[in-house]
Protein backbone atom coordinates (compact mmCIF):
# COMPACT_ATOMS: atom_id res chain seq x y z
CA UNK A 1 0.00 0.00 0.00
CA UNK A 2 2.73 2.50 0.95
CA UNK A 3 4.88 1.57 -2.03
CA UNK A 4 2.02 2.38 -4.38
CA UNK A 5 1.48 5.65 -2.50
CA UNK A 6 5.16 6.55 -2.93
CA UNK A 7 5.22 5.83 -6.67
CA UNK A 8 2.00 7.76 -7.31
CA UNK A 9 3.50 10.77 -5.55
CA UNK A 10 6.50 10.57 -7.90
CA UNK A 11 4.24 10.20 -10.95
CA UNK A 12 2.31 13.32 -9.94
CA UNK A 13 5.56 15.36 -10.15
CA UNK A 14 5.96 15.76 -6.39
CA UNK A 15 9.71 15.58 -5.66
CA UNK A 16 9.97 12.66 -3.24
CA UNK A 17 12.89 10.35 -2.50
CA UNK A 18 13.58 6.93 -1.02
CA UNK A 19 14.99 8.66 2.06
CA UNK A 20 11.62 10.29 2.71
CA UNK A 21 9.83 7.00 2.12
CA UNK A 22 12.04 5.27 4.68
CA UNK A 23 11.45 8.15 7.09
CA UNK A 24 7.69 7.56 6.79
CA UNK A 25 8.08 3.84 7.48
CA UNK A 26 10.27 4.56 10.50
CA UNK A 27 7.75 7.09 11.82
CA UNK A 28 4.96 4.53 11.44
CA UNK A 29 7.07 1.90 13.15
CA UNK A 30 7.49 4.04 16.27
CA UNK A 31 3.77 4.86 16.35
CA UNK A 32 3.66 8.46 15.14
CA UNK A 33 0.34 7.95 13.32
CA UNK A 34 -1.26 5.97 16.16
CA UNK A 35 -3.61 4.11 13.76
CA UNK A 36 -5.41 7.37 12.97
CA UNK A 37 -5.98 8.28 9.31
CA UNK A 38 -5.82 12.00 10.05
CA UNK A 39 -2.53 11.59 11.88
CA UNK A 40 -1.19 9.49 9.02
CA UNK A 41 -2.30 12.13 6.50
CA UNK A 42 -0.53 14.97 8.33
CA UNK A 43 2.52 12.82 9.05
CA UNK A 44 2.99 11.79 5.41
CA UNK A 45 2.26 15.31 4.16
CA UNK A 46 4.88 16.82 6.46
CA UNK A 47 7.45 14.29 5.19
CA UNK A 48 6.72 14.39 1.45
CA UNK A 49 5.58 17.98 0.77
CA UNK A 50 8.26 20.66 0.85
CA UNK A 51 6.51 23.33 -1.24
CA UNK A 52 3.01 24.80 -0.96
CA UNK A 53 2.35 24.37 -4.66
CA UNK A 54 2.37 20.58 -4.21
CA UNK A 55 -0.25 20.48 -1.44
CA UNK A 56 -3.20 19.94 -3.76
CA UNK A 57 -1.32 17.31 -5.78
CA UNK A 58 -0.56 15.48 -2.55
CA UNK A 59 -4.22 15.60 -1.46
CA UNK A 60 -5.36 14.14 -4.79
CA UNK A 61 -2.85 11.28 -4.60
CA UNK A 62 -3.67 10.60 -0.94
CA UNK A 63 -7.39 10.48 -1.72
CA UNK A 64 -6.78 8.08 -4.60
CA UNK A 65 -4.50 5.73 -2.64
CA UNK A 66 -6.53 5.69 0.56
CA UNK A 67 -9.96 6.33 -0.91
CA UNK A 68 -12.52 5.99 1.85
CA UNK A 69 -10.18 4.26 4.31
CA UNK A 70 -11.08 5.51 7.76
CA UNK A 71 -8.45 3.62 9.74
CA UNK A 72 -5.05 1.96 9.56
CA UNK A 73 -5.42 -1.32 11.42
CA UNK A 74 -2.60 -3.39 12.84
CA UNK A 75 -2.23 -6.62 10.90
CA UNK A 76 -2.09 -8.72 14.04
CA UNK A 77 -4.77 -7.20 16.26
CA UNK A 78 -6.97 -5.10 13.92
CA UNK A 79 -7.25 -2.67 16.79
CA UNK A 80 -9.52 0.33 16.15
CA UNK A 81 -9.04 3.23 18.57
CA UNK A 82 -12.10 4.91 20.02
CA UNK A 83 -10.89 8.48 19.68
CA UNK A 84 -11.90 8.69 16.00
CA UNK A 85 -15.06 6.59 16.33
CA UNK A 86 -17.65 9.14 17.45
CA UNK A 87 -21.36 8.58 17.60
CA UNK A 88 -23.25 10.14 14.70
CA UNK A 89 -26.33 12.26 15.13
CA UNK A 90 -29.68 10.76 14.15
CA UNK A 91 -30.54 10.95 10.47
CA UNK A 92 -33.70 12.78 9.53
CA UNK A 93 -35.71 9.81 8.34
CA UNK A 94 -39.41 9.11 8.22
CA UNK A 95 -40.87 6.82 10.96
CA UNK A 96 -41.21 4.04 8.40
CA UNK A 97 -37.53 4.30 7.44
CA UNK A 98 -36.48 4.45 11.05
CA UNK A 99 -38.33 1.17 11.70
CA UNK A 100 -36.20 -0.50 9.04
CA UNK A 101 -32.94 0.60 10.64
CA UNK A 102 -32.01 -1.41 13.70
CA UNK A 103 -29.35 -0.10 16.00
CA UNK A 104 -26.80 -2.55 17.28
CA UNK A 105 -27.08 -1.23 20.82
CA UNK A 106 -24.37 0.46 22.87
CA UNK A 107 -21.38 2.23 21.39
CA UNK A 108 -19.04 -0.45 22.73
CA UNK A 109 -21.08 -3.13 20.95
CA UNK A 110 -20.91 -1.23 17.66
CA UNK A 111 -17.12 -1.01 17.84
CA UNK A 112 -16.78 -4.65 18.81
CA UNK A 113 -19.06 -5.74 15.95
CA UNK A 114 -17.14 -3.59 13.47
CA UNK A 115 -13.84 -5.18 14.47
CA UNK A 116 -15.31 -8.67 14.13
CA UNK A 117 -16.71 -7.94 10.68
CA UNK A 118 -13.41 -6.47 9.54
CA UNK A 119 -11.78 -9.76 10.49
CA UNK A 120 -14.50 -11.93 8.90
CA UNK A 121 -15.29 -10.09 5.69
CA UNK A 122 -13.18 -11.04 2.68
CA UNK A 123 -14.80 -9.13 -0.18
CA UNK A 124 -16.83 -6.05 -1.02
CA UNK A 125 -20.51 -6.20 -0.11
CA UNK A 126 -23.35 -4.37 -1.87
CA UNK A 127 -26.59 -3.75 0.03
CA UNK A 128 -27.85 -5.67 3.03
CA UNK A 129 -27.73 -5.01 6.73
CA UNK A 130 -24.78 -6.93 8.13
CA UNK A 131 -21.57 -6.78 6.13
CA UNK A 132 -19.42 -3.70 5.66
CA UNK A 133 -20.42 -2.44 2.24
CA UNK A 134 -22.45 0.09 0.29
CA UNK A 135 -26.10 1.02 -0.24
CA UNK A 136 -27.33 -0.90 2.77
CA UNK A 137 -28.51 -0.36 6.32
CA UNK A 138 -25.43 -1.74 8.04
CA UNK A 139 -23.89 0.73 10.47
CA UNK A 140 -20.60 0.28 8.64
CA UNK A 141 -20.02 1.32 5.04
CA UNK A 142 -21.13 3.91 2.51
CA UNK A 143 -24.11 5.09 0.44
CA UNK A 144 -26.56 3.74 3.00
CA UNK A 145 -28.63 4.64 6.05
CA UNK A 146 -28.05 4.01 9.72
CA UNK A 147 -28.29 6.45 12.61
CA UNK A 148 -25.23 4.92 14.28
CA UNK A 149 -22.72 4.38 11.51
CA UNK A 150 -19.13 4.57 10.42
CA UNK A 151 -18.42 5.58 6.83
CA UNK A 152 -15.93 3.33 5.03
CA UNK A 153 -15.24 3.46 1.29
CA UNK A 154 -17.24 6.56 0.34
CA UNK A 155 -15.46 9.50 -1.28
CA UNK A 156 -17.83 12.17 0.02
CA UNK A 157 -20.56 12.22 2.63
CA UNK A 158 -24.16 12.12 1.49
CA UNK A 159 -25.83 13.36 4.64
CA UNK A 160 -23.03 15.29 6.35
CA UNK A 161 -22.82 12.81 9.23
CA UNK A 162 -19.76 10.73 8.39
CA UNK A 163 -17.18 10.68 11.15
CA UNK A 164 -14.23 11.41 8.88
CA UNK A 165 -14.06 13.60 5.81
CA UNK A 166 -10.27 14.00 5.60
CA UNK A 167 -10.34 14.06 1.81
CA UNK A 168 -11.84 17.57 1.68
CA UNK A 169 -9.13 19.37 -0.27
CA UNK A 170 -8.17 22.55 1.57
CA UNK A 171 -5.42 23.60 -0.83
CA UNK A 172 -6.98 23.10 -4.25
CA UNK A 173 -6.01 26.61 -5.37
CA UNK A 174 -2.33 26.06 -4.54
CA UNK A 175 -1.37 24.41 -7.80
CA UNK A 176 1.54 25.98 -9.67
CA UNK A 177 -0.50 26.33 -12.89
CA UNK A 178 -3.47 28.30 -11.54
CA UNK A 179 -3.90 32.06 -11.57
CA UNK A 180 -3.17 33.83 -8.35
CA UNK A 181 -5.23 35.18 -5.47
CA UNK A 182 -3.97 37.45 -2.71
CA UNK A 183 -3.21 34.56 -0.35
CA UNK A 184 -1.31 32.64 -3.01
CA UNK A 185 0.65 35.73 -4.03
CA UNK A 186 1.72 36.32 -0.43
CA UNK A 187 2.95 32.75 -0.14
CA UNK A 188 4.98 33.13 -3.33
CA UNK A 189 6.40 36.54 -2.40
CA UNK A 190 7.61 35.15 0.93
CA UNK A 191 10.31 33.34 -1.00
CA UNK A 192 11.84 36.75 -1.76
CA UNK A 193 13.09 37.34 1.76
CA UNK A 194 16.35 38.53 3.21
CA UNK A 195 15.93 39.15 6.90
CA UNK A 196 17.83 41.74 8.91
CA UNK A 197 17.36 43.13 12.40
CA UNK A 198 16.44 46.80 12.38
CA UNK A 199 15.23 49.39 14.86
CA UNK A 200 15.12 49.33 18.65
CA UNK A 201 15.81 46.23 20.71
CA UNK A 202 12.23 45.16 21.36
CA UNK A 203 12.32 41.37 20.90
CA UNK A 204 13.45 38.86 23.53
CA UNK A 205 16.63 36.97 22.64
CA UNK A 206 15.84 33.73 24.46
CA UNK A 207 19.11 31.92 23.76
CA UNK A 208 21.29 34.84 24.84
CA UNK A 209 19.09 35.39 27.92
CA UNK A 210 19.57 31.76 29.01
CA UNK A 211 23.35 31.90 28.43
CA UNK A 212 23.78 35.19 30.25
CA UNK A 213 21.54 34.13 33.17
CA UNK A 214 23.45 30.86 33.60
CA UNK A 215 26.78 32.69 33.48
CA UNK A 216 25.89 35.48 35.92
CA UNK A 217 23.68 33.52 38.28
CA UNK A 218 20.73 35.91 38.08
CA UNK A 219 18.10 36.73 35.47
CA UNK A 220 19.73 38.78 32.73
CA UNK A 221 17.23 39.59 29.98
CA UNK A 222 18.68 40.25 26.53
CA UNK A 223 16.72 42.06 23.83
CA UNK A 224 17.36 42.37 20.10
CA UNK A 225 15.71 44.37 17.26
CA UNK A 226 12.88 42.72 15.32
CA UNK A 227 13.63 40.95 12.08
CA UNK A 228 12.32 42.55 8.91
CA UNK A 229 12.57 41.69 5.25
CA UNK A 230 15.49 43.88 4.22
CA UNK A 231 14.99 43.52 0.47
CA UNK A 232 13.87 46.67 -1.30
CA UNK A 233 11.39 46.40 -4.15
CA UNK A 234 10.38 48.79 -6.91
CA UNK A 235 7.20 47.88 -8.83
CA UNK A 236 5.98 49.42 -12.09
CA UNK A 237 2.35 48.72 -13.04
CA UNK A 238 1.04 49.06 -16.59
CA UNK A 239 -2.35 50.74 -16.32
CA UNK A 240 -5.24 51.30 -18.75
CA UNK A 241 -6.11 50.00 -22.19
CA UNK A 242 -5.50 46.27 -22.62
CA UNK A 243 -4.63 46.00 -18.91
CA UNK A 244 -8.19 46.82 -17.79
CA UNK A 245 -9.24 43.11 -17.69
CA UNK A 246 -6.33 42.44 -15.32
CA UNK A 247 -7.09 45.11 -12.71
CA UNK A 248 -8.16 42.55 -10.10
CA UNK A 249 -4.98 40.47 -10.26
CA UNK A 250 -2.84 43.63 -10.19
CA UNK A 251 -4.71 44.84 -7.10
CA UNK A 252 -4.12 41.49 -5.41
CA UNK A 253 -0.42 41.58 -6.29
CA UNK A 254 -0.11 45.15 -5.00
CA UNK A 255 -1.93 44.28 -1.75
CA UNK A 256 0.23 41.21 -1.15
CA UNK A 257 3.47 43.07 -1.95
CA UNK A 258 2.66 45.91 0.46
CA UNK A 259 2.14 43.43 3.29
CA UNK A 260 5.32 41.46 2.53
CA UNK A 261 7.91 44.17 1.85
CA UNK A 262 8.82 46.91 4.29
CA UNK A 263 10.74 48.80 1.61
CA UNK A 264 8.34 49.02 -1.34
CA UNK A 265 7.93 51.78 -3.91
CA UNK A 266 5.54 51.73 -6.86
CA UNK A 267 4.76 53.75 -9.97
CA UNK A 268 2.36 53.51 -12.90
CA UNK A 269 3.07 53.65 -16.63
CA UNK A 270 1.11 52.98 -19.80
CA UNK A 271 2.28 50.33 -22.27
CA UNK A 272 5.99 51.16 -22.08
CA UNK A 273 8.41 53.11 -19.93
CA UNK A 274 8.97 56.72 -21.03
CA UNK A 275 10.23 59.95 -19.46
CA UNK A 276 7.42 60.25 -16.88
CA UNK A 277 5.73 58.02 -14.27
CA UNK A 278 2.96 58.66 -11.77
CA UNK A 279 1.49 57.42 -8.48
CA UNK A 280 -2.08 58.73 -8.77
CA UNK A 281 -3.97 57.64 -11.86
CA UNK A 282 -6.51 60.43 -11.38
CA UNK A 283 -3.69 62.95 -11.83
CA UNK A 284 -1.55 61.09 -14.29
CA UNK A 285 -1.32 64.07 -16.64
CA UNK A 286 -0.76 66.77 -14.03
CA UNK A 287 1.41 65.12 -11.37
CA UNK A 288 4.12 63.07 -13.03
CA UNK A 289 7.54 62.19 -11.70
CA UNK A 290 10.51 62.34 -14.03
CA UNK A 291 11.74 58.83 -14.76
CA UNK A 292 15.34 60.03 -14.60
CA UNK A 293 14.75 61.37 -11.07
CA UNK A 294 13.38 57.97 -10.02
CA UNK A 295 16.40 56.17 -11.46
CA UNK A 296 18.64 58.52 -9.45
CA UNK A 297 16.58 58.24 -6.24
CA UNK A 298 16.42 54.49 -5.71
CA UNK A 299 19.78 52.65 -5.49
CA UNK A 300 20.85 49.80 -7.70
CA UNK A 301 20.19 47.20 -4.96
CA UNK A 302 16.41 47.53 -5.43
CA UNK A 303 14.64 44.55 -7.01
CA UNK A 304 12.51 45.76 -9.92
CA UNK A 305 9.22 44.20 -11.02
CA UNK A 306 7.30 45.29 -14.12
CA UNK A 307 3.67 44.16 -14.33
CA UNK A 308 2.05 44.41 -17.76
CA UNK A 309 0.77 42.45 -20.73
CA UNK A 310 3.44 43.95 -23.07
CA UNK A 311 0.74 44.18 -25.77
CA UNK A 312 1.23 47.38 -27.80
CA UNK A 313 2.37 48.61 -31.16
CA UNK A 314 6.04 47.78 -31.75
CA UNK A 315 6.51 51.47 -32.62
CA UNK A 316 5.77 52.34 -28.98
CA UNK A 317 8.95 50.50 -28.05
CA UNK A 318 11.26 51.25 -30.96
CA UNK A 319 10.62 54.83 -32.13
CA UNK A 320 10.49 58.35 -30.70
CA UNK A 321 6.94 59.64 -30.89
CA UNK A 322 5.59 56.08 -30.81
CA UNK A 323 3.56 56.55 -27.63
CA UNK A 324 -0.20 56.61 -28.15
CA UNK A 325 -0.64 59.30 -25.44
CA UNK A 326 2.07 61.89 -26.04
CA UNK A 327 5.11 62.72 -28.10
CA UNK A 328 8.03 60.91 -26.51
CA UNK A 329 11.40 62.42 -27.39
CA UNK A 330 13.15 59.10 -26.83
CA UNK A 331 11.87 55.60 -27.50
CA UNK A 332 10.61 53.27 -24.83
CA UNK A 333 13.50 50.94 -25.65
CA UNK A 334 16.00 53.64 -24.64
CA UNK A 335 14.30 54.16 -21.27
CA UNK A 336 14.04 50.46 -20.54
CA UNK A 337 17.74 49.98 -21.30
CA UNK A 338 18.62 52.82 -18.95
CA UNK A 339 16.65 51.17 -16.17
CA UNK A 340 18.08 47.71 -16.83
CA UNK A 341 21.62 49.11 -16.81
CA UNK A 342 21.04 50.31 -13.24
CA UNK A 343 18.96 47.45 -11.82
CA UNK A 344 20.43 44.05 -12.60
CA UNK A 345 17.66 42.29 -10.63
CA UNK A 346 14.65 43.08 -12.81
CA UNK A 347 11.82 40.88 -14.09
CA UNK A 348 8.55 41.32 -16.02
CA UNK A 349 5.31 39.66 -14.85
CA UNK A 350 2.75 39.10 -17.60
CA UNK A 351 -0.94 38.36 -16.83
CA UNK A 352 -1.43 36.99 -20.36
CA UNK A 353 -1.04 33.17 -20.61
CA UNK A 354 2.47 32.26 -21.72
CA UNK A 355 1.10 30.26 -24.66
CA UNK A 356 -0.06 33.56 -26.25
CA UNK A 357 3.21 35.47 -26.00
CA UNK A 358 4.55 34.24 -29.33
CA UNK A 359 1.66 35.91 -31.17
CA UNK A 360 2.67 39.41 -30.04
CA UNK A 361 5.69 41.10 -31.58
CA UNK A 362 5.85 43.68 -28.80
CA UNK A 363 5.75 40.95 -26.15
CA UNK A 364 8.69 39.22 -27.77
CA UNK A 365 10.60 42.50 -27.94
CA UNK A 366 10.11 43.17 -24.23
CA UNK A 367 10.99 39.59 -23.34
CA UNK A 368 14.22 39.86 -25.34
CA UNK A 369 15.16 43.14 -23.65
CA UNK A 370 14.67 41.49 -20.24
CA UNK A 371 16.81 38.55 -21.38
CA UNK A 372 13.88 36.13 -21.10
CA UNK A 373 13.10 37.22 -17.54
CA UNK A 374 9.38 37.43 -18.33
CA UNK A 375 7.14 35.21 -16.23
CA UNK A 376 3.39 34.45 -16.29
CA UNK A 377 1.22 35.59 -13.38
CA UNK A 378 0.61 32.11 -12.06
CA UNK A 379 1.88 30.60 -8.83
CA UNK A 380 4.55 28.71 -10.76
CA UNK A 381 5.54 31.80 -12.74
CA UNK A 382 5.76 33.99 -9.66
CA UNK A 383 7.77 31.31 -7.90
CA UNK A 384 10.34 31.30 -10.72
CA UNK A 385 10.37 35.11 -10.77
CA UNK A 386 11.17 35.27 -7.04
CA UNK A 387 14.01 32.79 -7.53
CA UNK A 388 15.43 35.01 -10.24
CA UNK A 389 15.24 38.12 -8.05
CA UNK A 390 16.80 36.29 -5.11
CA UNK A 391 19.93 35.28 -7.01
Amino acid sequence: MFTKFFYELKESSIPVSIKEYLTLLEALKVGCAEYDIDNFYYLSRSIFVKDEKNLDKFDRVFSHCFNGIEFIADDETSEIPEDWLKKLAELFLSPEEMEKVKSLGSWEEIMETLKKRLEEQEKRHQGGSKWIGTAGTSPFGAQGFNPEGIRIGQETGRHGRAIKVWDKREYKNLDDSVELGTRNIKMALRKLRQFAREGEASELDLDDTIRSTAHKGWLDIKMIPERHNALKVLIFFDIGGSMDPHIKICEELFSAARSEFKHLEFFYFHNCLYEGLWKDNNRRHSEKSATMDILHTYPHDYRVIFVGDAYMSPYEISYPGGSVEHWNEESGEVWLKRLLDIYSKAIWLNPIPESNWDYSQSCQMIKTMFEDRMYPLTLGGLDEAMKELRR
